[in-house]
């Protein structure tokens, strides 16, 4: 084992899978908070277009990493952020031993890094790991329902698994630690391509296709601006609480209404197109946030409206960006 640095550390945070969707903006949130950053990244499915507006500044560093490598950091630590994972059943379907891997020894490696460091890790977890859920909402006390060998169990077993060694390293190794479970959330720098509901609608809705609606339409979600579930991350990562907590809008809405609702806003005169809805997609998805209001003071601030304003926005501004490799 490496040495643990007994230094003082002043605000320095490592976020893997920094380039991502969540994780670049949690970097610029952490760089607004007065924080340095190293952001780790493999490119799998993150992009440096999404933190290009970040390099040349000497509070910020970028390393294209492999986080199932063991990985090292010099100088002083107080955060590491584990962000690293396909997110988007597409993603995660196209690379499920990836997903696994960094989930495993990915998340065991910024354990260690974390620990060497004596700096406080804030595991990035998710709504899957409550599977298709049999209570609802869901409260971190519930165990959930999820398929351990379906199509979707690479993410969200790969999660269950992080929790569990993040939980671990807590409870035996005395590491500070930190659990959010983190619901469906969208914005800016949401890859028109990566297959999720919101960016997928947005681009049919610009080009005038129609909406590829899975099912009947009628399966639910909760959806939350990207910059109130950074401001929730940040929140529990500048406190002392251990986690679980679910970081989400209770916002709920069915997919069908989700569609009409970027129709509407983009002024398209798309329709919907029901499509094949895939094998163990839930039925339900909305958190119970109270922990999160009691114990961080956090609930989610942007309207639904102005949020996808804000992400349509930004997507008739964008190309389709070409694929990392």
């Amino acid at each position: 084992m490496i040495r643990k640095e007994l230094t003082m550390t002043p605000r320095r945070a490592v976020v893997t899978g920094g380039a991502g969707f969540l994780g670049s903006h949690l970097c610029q949130a952490l760089l607004a908070q007065g924080f340095a950053v190293v952001c780790l990244d493999n490119l799998l499915t993150g992009a440096a277009r999404n933190v290009t507006h970040l390099t040349g500044r000497g509070d910020f560093e970028f390393q294209r990493r492999d986080l199932t490598e063991p990985i090292w950091v010099s100088g002083p630590v107080s955060h590491v952020f584990h962000f690293a994972s396909a997110a988007s059943p597409a993603d995660y379907l196209r690379w499920p031993i990836q997903t696994l891997d960094v989930g495993s020894q990915g998340t065991r490696n910024a354990l260690e890094l974390a620990e060497n460091k004596g700096a406080r890790l804030v595991l990035a977890s998710t709504s899957e790991v409550y599977g298709d859920p049999l209570e609802h909402p869901q409260a971190e006390s519930y165990w959930g329902n999820v398929n351990p060998i379906g199509p979707r169990s690479v993410y969200d077993e790969a999660k269950r698994f992080g929790e569990a060694l993040t939980a671990a390293f807590r409870e035996s190794r005395g590491a500070d630690t930190a659990i959010v479970r983190i619901f469906n959330t969208y914005g800016p720098r949401m890859r028109p391509d990566d297959g999720r509901a919101i960016p997928t609608f947005i681009r049919q809705a610009l080009a005038g296709e129609a909406l590829t609606v899975t099912g009947d339409g009628s399966q639910t979600r909760s959806i939350c601006y990207v910059d109130d579930t950074i401001r929730g991350i940040l929140a529990l990562a500048l406190s002392d609480h251990p986690g679980p907590v679910n970081i989400g809008s209770p916002y709920e809405l069915s997919m069908a209404d989700l569609a009409l609702l970027i129709i509407e806003l983009t002024g398209s005169r798309s329709r919907l197109r029901f499509i094949e809805r895939p094998v163990d997609d839930p039925a339900v998805r909305r958190p119970d946030i109270g922990l999160a209001k009691e114990v961080l003071g956090w609930e989610p601030e942007v309207p639904v409206k102005e949020g996808l304003r804000r992400t349509i926005e930004w997507c008739a501004r964008e190309p389709l960006p070409a694929r990392s490799a």
